[in-house]
């Protein structure tokens, strides 16, 4: 990369350089921030079940804040609440899964703003390199080769710059996209678990549900 950015258009790669640095550092950040917020939820699940069997609410409460991640989060809300009709708890648990869907969101723009943009910085770069072509042939009527050769290097090398960070950047994104919609899932499934269990199954009111999440 470097390399190419001595070649090309000073200007242009070092921002597609830039904009890739953003989003390799973006996605080890997200990916590390989603592998500790992750837990086997079923087993967490469990372990709160057990508790709240026993009717042991400060144990259920202990255990959700020794446990890390947003699963955690959104079930203690439940657990507080327990005491609340069976809309209460679904609308607190709803307003924390809506918030630590947030936290999890956080910087993903970044990444999907790279991946976007980084084709058209590339075409910036190319039509720069055009224009630079274009102009020595209007300098030098008998332009060689070698003197045309610069500009065309130039639109070659940007165009092939931004696409080399942007479809790294694109499946990075796409796949942190997967992780977090995995945690979703799980946070729906855990709160919905608790939810029937402190109400005892009462239906009359729908779910927990974070439709909608996560937003691009």
């Amino acid at each position: 990369m470097l390399t190419l950015m001595s070649k090309a258009g000073p200007l242009v790669m070092w921002l597609i350089f830039l904009g890739g640095l953003m989003a390799a550092a973006t996605f080890l950040e997200r990916l590390l921030h989603y592998h500790r917020a992750q837990i086997n939820a079923a087993d967490f699940v469990t372990g709160i079940r057990n508790a709240l069997g026993r009717g042991n609410i400060p144990e259920s409460l202990a255990l959700c804040d020794e446990t890390p991640g947003p699963v955690a989060q959104v079930v203690r809300v439940g657990v507080l609440n327990h005491n609340c009709s069976r809309e209460e708890i679904r609308e607190a648990m709803q307003d924390a899964g809506h918030s630590e869907v947030v936290k999890l969101e956080h910087n993903l723009p970044i990444l999907a703003t790279v991946a976007q943009v980084a084709p058209l910085m590339g075409f910036l770069g190319t039509v720069l390199g055009m224009i630079a072509t274009f102009h020595v042939i209007e300098q030098v009527e008998l332009a060689t080769p070698g003197q045309l050769a610069k500009g065309v290097w130039e639109a070659l090398q940007a165009t092939a710059a931004g696409l080399i960070v942007a479809i790294p950047a694109y499946v990075a994104y796409n796949y942190l996209v997967i992780r977090l919609q995995n945690l979703v899932l799980d946070m729906e499934k855990s709160a919905n678990a608790i939810l029937n269990l402190l109400t005892h199954g009462d239906k009359d009111v729908p779910p927990v549900t974070l439709a909608g999440k996560p937003r691009n």
